[in-house]
């Protein structure tokens, strides 16, 4: 399916469209359409980045694919900036675009489970909490992120990893079709046996290919409970403990997940009051197997050095994938930089604790994501998300309160970025880019998969309509 359009040179014109085709409009939704002003507006261009305060010229809010074609049709035609949002955060912003159109897909929020076939289809406005709710009450999961306020979209269109992928791979490893609006508007199915070429780009391409409606997962046994939980150690031993955690990670078994965040701690009920605010380094992990089998794969990370508060144990997975929900509540100023390690060395490691050491603000983060594992075991070239050599993801979470503290914060994260480029493979996470990342897009983000991108971005959306995102412009 192809389609002949130019956009180019139409981002910043603020469209004013007549008020006969708003009319016509309203009356062919079944969602809503709301301008500035309107009940739904603010809602919609309000997003968790509180860093992004655009306004873009209309919202369709869509109650389903027949609303997203209609958007997606309107912008081609007016030669509009087509922004798309999904269900949750976007570090980059790209959900929202001054004067343009803005496609809200949050209301498309069906979760359906056939635990026969363990299989579920899902709507794009659906957040991890909902889809993990419905399937978990089969005892069925896929695996999705850490946080239960993810978009599902958004997360599954960048590649997904989480607390289950080192047993069960990464998200697009478990999808197992979509239905995706082109930007000629029509509705197509990709699967491996129907549109291959785009179901490949669209398993870590981002949204640079169409608006996915409905996708299709593989469910898993798992829970409904599981082992996790967090062991916190003073920042004192941070440089003992990061040494074993390498150790530990090297032989760990699949089903075991450990994440390091280091950041100031917050007043948990678990913690003493003298370590409130104060740095700390925390292992969260998640064992998804069998129990006994668990406090033995569990044992190396417990044994290191001399931890402040061990809470490990048995609990609901529904429960774990909210536990560090309110370290990204919505409404504050965020800033990510991201690098993808091999190897977690020593100088990484000083780099790592020298940098925590002068946090900007007591919001600010770094963790380490602990992958590998079935990750790794899928060629580089089998979907569009090429980082299958990667063992850890070190993520600088920059938040903070106020614009006055924009530079400062912003400094921080870029400083220690720069510094870690030497340990690092050079690639990154897409879902974790920032928006004035674009310089790594082609290799940083794709790598040998960029090419076949760009051609296959050139076949489905020559024009570019989908590039409000991290971009890949169609090859020629």
């Amino acid at each position: 399916m192809e389609t002949n359009l130019d956009l180019e040179g139409s981002d910043g014109a603020t469209w004013a469209p007549a008020p006969d085709v708003l009319e016509s409009l309203r009356g062919q939704l079944r969602g809503a359409l709301c301008l500035p002003g309107e009940p739904g507006y603010e809602q919609a261009r309000t997003i968790w980045n509180a860093m992004i305060d655009r306004r873009p010229a209309a919202v369709i809010r869509a109650a389903g694919t027949a609303d997203v074609m209609r958007a997606v049709n309107l912008a081609r035609e007016h030669r509009l900036v087509l922004s798309v949002r999904g269900g949750g955060h976007n570090i980059a912003g790209n959900a929202v675009s001054d004067g343009g159109l803005m496609l809200d897909l949050s209301p498309m929020k069906s979760v359906r489970i056939d635990p026969s076939s363990r299989t579920a289809r899902v709507e794009p406005g659906v957040t991890l909490a909902e889809f993990d709710r419905e399937a978990q009450a089969f005892g069925l999961a896929t695996p999705l992120g850490i946080n239960s306020t993810t978009g599902v979209a958004g997360l599954t269109l960048g590649g997904g990893f989480g607390w289950l992928s080192r047993k069960l791979g990464l998200t697009v490893d478990n999808l197992l079709s979509a239905d995706v609006v082109l930007a000629s508007g029509a509705l197509v199915h990709a699967s491996a046996d129907e549109n291959e070429g785009l179901f490949w780009a669209i398993r870590g391409g981002g949204g640079n290919f169409g608006v996915v409606t409905s996708f299709e997962f593989r469910l898993h046994p798992v829970g409904p409970e599981v082992l996790a939980g967090l062991i916190v150690h003073p920042f004192s031993n941070a440089k003992q403990v990061l040494q074993g955690y390498r150790r530990a990670v090297a032989s760990a078994p699949d089903d075991l997940s450990c994440w390091v965040v280091m950041r100031k701690a917050p007043p948990l009920p678990f913690l003493p009051a003298e370590v409130h605010g104060k740095e700390v380094l925390v292992l969260a992990m998640c064992w998804a197997g069998e129990p006994e089998e668990g406090q033995r794969a569990i044992a190396p990370f417990r044994a290191l050095g001399e931890p402040i508060a061990d809470v490990v144990g048995p609990a609901p997975f529904v429960g774990w994938q909210q536990a560090l929900d309110p370290l990204l509540t919505p409404g504050r100023r965020n800033y990510w930089k991201s690098h993808d390690l091999v190897e977690l060395g020593d100088a990484a490691i000083d780099l790592l604790i020298a940098t925590v050491a002068r946090l900007p603000t007591p919001e600010c983060e770094i963790f380490i994501a602990h992958l590998g594992g079935v990750v790794n075991r899928v060629p580089a070239t089998s979907t569009a998300y090429p980082h299958r050599d990667v063992n850890f993801v070190v993520n600088v979470h920059t938040r903070w309160g106020e614009a006055s503290q924009d530079q400062a914060c912003i400094a921080w994260a870029r400083e220690f970025f720069g510094r870690m480029a030497p340990h690092a493979t050079g690639g990154v996470y897409v879902n974790f880019m920032p928006e004035d990342e674009e310089q790594r897009v082609s290799r940083g983000a794709y790598g040998p998969n960029y090419e076949r991108l760009a051609r296959l971005k050139a076949r489905y959306d020559p024009g570019n309509l989908f590039r409000r995102n991290q971009n890949i412009k169609p090859a020629g």
